[in-house]
């Protein structure tokens, strides 16, 4: 469900930048900056969608919308393509390329990516001999259409605004470790606070 979601994104989110909020142990986590999210970093997010899937916590946000959208088959399938192609041994390029082929390229592929059947076939024929770059073009339709279509959704969507603009009052840290539907509502309060 929706809230369900929510709670899960609000844990990721929150994940590496807990704070300990209780007087009985009297001292607060350290978080080094390269660890806060601040709003001006969530803000950027809606640049781009490339400014949104190269942030970590950006990532981890959209894949739990594309999720609840069932769609997350094209982030995994983009992310799966970044991971390729820092593949170092030659002998290791036909394995992954091929489990990348199975699992989003091919007919009966498990999390089918969707592709223009020309795009489809010269992956195909790029497969006979994989290099590092076999899947530039179909990974850029993916990012293409993600950019298009859900990124403009999840830019109004509660999994981003809740972010970037979560309600002022009433929502201090106390509350949020008491109630965690609210964990996305009040993550972006507990990260100003922790920073």
């Amino acid at each position: 469900s929706a809230k369900d979601m929510k709670h899960r994104l609000g844990f990721l989110l929150q994940k590496s930048d807990s704070c300990d909020y209780s007087s009985s142990q009297g001292k607060k986590e350290k978080i080094s900056s390269s660890q806060r999210l601040s709003q001006e970093e969530v803000r950027k997010w809606a640049d781009s969608l490339e400014n949104l899937i190269h942030h970590d916590r950006g990532l981890a946000a959209f894949r739990a919308f594309l999720k609840s959208e069932y769609s997350e088959e094209n982030i995994e399938f983009w992310v799966s393509c970044e991971e390729y192609k820092k593949t170092k041994s030659p002998a290791k390029l036909s394995p992954k390329a091929r489990k990348i082929y199975d699992e989003f390229i091919s007919v009966q592929a498990t999390k089918e990516v969707n592709l223009d059947s020309c795009t489809r076939e010269k992956t195909s024929h790029n497969m006979l001999e994989p290099t590092l770059s076999c899947f530039d073009e179909a990974q850029r339709k993916i990012f293409t259409l993600m950019e298009k279509d859900s990124y403009r959704r999840f830019l109004k969507s509660p999994y981003y605004l809740d972010l970037v603009s979560p309600p002022g009052a009433g929502c201090g840290p106390e509350n949020c470790k008491r109630n965690h539907t609210h964990t996305l509502d009040c993550n972006s309060n507990i990260i100003s606070q922790c920073a």
